[in-house]
């Protein structure tokens, strides 16, 4: 599809254009004429708006409608029910994310909050930290350890972190972490200045059980190591490996990989806001003093949290990003577009439903399209028949 660049389509649509990567980092860079230190690791950081929410899972449903379960999705328009493993930058016209050139696909189950009267609601997001103007959406990580010491993924990649059943802590130390949530004690992000799960009092595996006046942050971390072969597997996760010794948390990329996964690829994290703080009276919550929140999965542990990615960088671009030391959103190699622009990129919503969808009840096979309805009156059970158990 033809495709218009952000200065093009800004100009079109009467916006001003993206401020550069360094101006809108500048708070995380230090003071204007600071030297940062030397880096070796090239970091991309950027956030990517929503570009739907429905029942839809082309990775681990493909075809389905609806799948099992609600997600919030993210990226190229190219996402629907059934993908193919064709070059998806290619099929896209327009993209959520911060880097014009990044038209994948990246989603994660959504959160609801349980009612003390049993009614479900969608828990809402917000913009990330210094993703100022973003519709909500999901920022992205892409790490490496330096120059020509990963290989970007090709054309029909894909991959899923986590595990949707799990209801148990994983084992592993803090360090290694591959799924966490932070409960942020104050607003605006504050209260917590450590990376994603590596707070002892703020971050943990499962879901927070305790009011959080900030909301909550979901971070999901994928691995390091390819087979060098298959763009996907079965189960979307053997074709992929931790490095020796087992699984790596955040930013921690310098690990060898086996034999049988012999291709160090870039980490990939995803970093989510859930905005809970509508939903801290505890008068609503349950009698019994559980935390009221509940995965669309049905999961209230949060152990079963996971996030799904579907590669469709254009051309060579993040190769070329993670070679030249990219950090953050500098990127003198990658194109920059506005939160006005890439907020207009949206995917129709599709999924037929039997009786109700986000906190709406619906007619018998009805079709929505366009935007989720808000009416606030609450779900019986979660979309899909979850129970909450």
């Amino acid at each position: 599809m033809a495709r218009l660049s952000a200065i093009a389509l800004s100009a079109l649509l009467g916006f001003t254009t993206a401020q550069t990567g360094v101006e809108l980092d500048q708070p995380m860079l230090g003071p204007p004429g600071a030297n940062p230190a030397p880096r070796r690791t090239a970091m991309l950081r950027f956030g990517c708006s929503q570009v739907v929410i429905e029942r839809l899972d082309p990775l681990v449903n493909p075809g389905a409608n609806p799948s099992s379960h609600m997600h919030q999705i993210v990226g190229g328009d190219a996402f629907s029910e059934l993908m193919p493993t064709a070059d998806i930058a290619k099929l896209s016209s327009c993209t959520t994310c911060h880097f014009l050139e990044d038209f994948s696909n990246y989603w994660t189950a959504n959160l609801y909050f349980r009612a003390r009267n049993g009614s479900y609601k969608r828990i809402p997001q917000m913009a990330n930290q210094f993703n100022d103007g973003d519709n909500a959406g999901i920022t992205v990580y892409y790490t490496s350890p330096g120059p020509n010491l990963t290989t970007a993924f090709q054309p029909g990649f894909r991959m899923l972190s986590g595990d949707p059943t799990q209801r148990t802590h994983s084992g592993l130390p803090r360090s290694a972490a591959q799924s966490c949530f932070r409960c942020f004690p104050k607003d605006d992000f504050g209260g917590s200045m450590y990376s994603p799960c590596n707070d002892p009092v703020w971050d943990t595996e499962h879901l927070p059980k305790q009011p959080c006046p900030g909301g909550i942050r979901s971070n999901i971390v994928f691995p390091l190591c390819w087979d060098g072969k298959n763009l996907d597997s079965p189960d979307h996760k053997e074709h992929v490996s931790h490095p020796v010794g087992g699984p790596t948390g955040f930013s921690l990329v310098g690990g060898k990989c086996p034999e049988s996964h012999p291709v160090k690829i870039p980490q990939v994290m995803l970093e989510v806001m859930w905005d809970t703080r509508e939903f801290n009276d505890l008068n609503e919550w349950p009698e019994d003093g559980s935390q009221p929140l509940v995965l669309s999965t049905g999961d209230t542990t949060g152990y079963g949290q996971h996030g799904d990615y579907v590669f469709g960088w254009e051309g060579n671009s993040l190769q070329t990003a993670m070679d030249s030391g990219c950090y953050l959103r500098n990127c003198s190699s990658l194109t920059e577009q506005p939160p006005t622009v890439k907020n207009r990129c949206q995917v129709p919503v599709t999924v037929k439903v039997d009786r109700h969808l986000d906190d709406c009840k619906l007619p018998s096979e009805a079709i929505v399209t366009g935007l989720l309805l808000t009416c606030g009156a609450g779900l019986d059970e979660l979309p899909g028949g979850g129970t909450g158990e």
